[in-house]
């Protein structure tokens, strides 16, 4: 483990080896780092090691710079030099389903599959439903496509920079169909929104102070910083504001303030509310 120049910030390795593509092991990992502060953990990610001549690649340089590793493989024989060089080594070596496995196979009583690595990522029923609403997402994305809006699981309404787009891409990748309108000062919101049967429909909202400095970095990555526009007025941002939110009041539309959330937090709050039974 080593010090970086900033002694109050503690820099670490980190192996990630996976039999399959990695990704649930780079989410549990960035997961589990993120709940320490001040670490940089540094990321070695090796994924598709299906045999022995792989992994000693990977071991070697495990041993160049050793650190925590973590790992997802199903093979007993690629699971056992790996675990038994960490012990050599001193390293902490961590399988991360096992506990997860462990606990699903008592509870159902049947064993797990032990020759498919990467079972996840199988080109499933799930797998197509997630990338047709990948590709809806994107043709309805600041209200395109506005007359086929009914067929959306989910449409998000907000003002200019409120996250409406990548929540709509995160939304997505879980397979739910996600269309996003912006309010536009001055100008109505499509009629075809008013008339919607199906989709959940939820309203975005972020404090003015927020949003103001979020439209100032927008306009800095555009060259643009030195305009003063009603669009970074922070008076006319509240009166913005204000008026979005008697619009999701007349329309009982629900509201969730992005201000403090992540995509991931947003998202999630999203899904309770589409996941909500109707009352009857």
């Amino acid at each position: 483990m080593d010090q970086s120049k900033d002694r109050s910030v503690v820099q670490f390795h980190v192996h990630l080896v996976s039999d399959a593509t990695g990704e649930t092991l780079s989410a549990v990992a960035t997961a589990a780092c993120a709940q320490f502060e001040l670490v940089r953990p540094i990321d070695h990610t090796y994924a598709l090691v299906r045999s022995p001549r792989q992994l000693e690649r990977v071991l070697a340089e495990i041993e160049v710079a050793p650190g925590i590793v973590m790992f997802t493989l199903i093979n007993p024989i690629l699971r056992h030099r790996l675990e038994e060089r960490c012990l050599q080594l001193g390293l902490p070596c961590i399988a991360i389903l096992d506990p997860v496995i462990g606990a699903l196979r008592s509870f159902l009583g049947t064993k797990e599959h032990l020759d498919k690595p990467g079972i996840q990522h199988e080109l499933d029923a799930g797998y197509f439903r997630r990338i047709e609403a990948l590709t809806f997402s994107m043709a309805h994305d600041d209200g395109q496509n506005i007359l086929n809006i009914n067929e959306a699981d989910i449409v998000l309404v907000g003002v200019s920079r409120t996250s409406k787009t990548p929540t709509c891409i995160y939304l997505a990748n879980r397979g739910i169909k996600t269309a996003n309108i912006p309010i536009v000062p001055g100008v109505r919101l499509p009629v075809e929104l008013e008339a919607l049967d199906h989709p959940l429909v939820v309203g975005l909202t972020v404090s003015p102070e927020r949003l103001v400095a979020i439209r100032r970095n927008r306009l800095a990555a555009m060259n643009q910083e030195d305009e003063e526009t009603d669009y970074v007025d922070l008076e006319m941002v509240r009166t913005e504001m204000s008026a979005a939110r008697r619009v999701f009041a007349i329309h009982g539309w629900p509201v969730i303030d992005v201000t403090r959330r992540s995509i991931e937090e947003t998202a999630a709050a999203i899904l309770n509310l589409y996941q909500r039974p109707v009352e009857s």
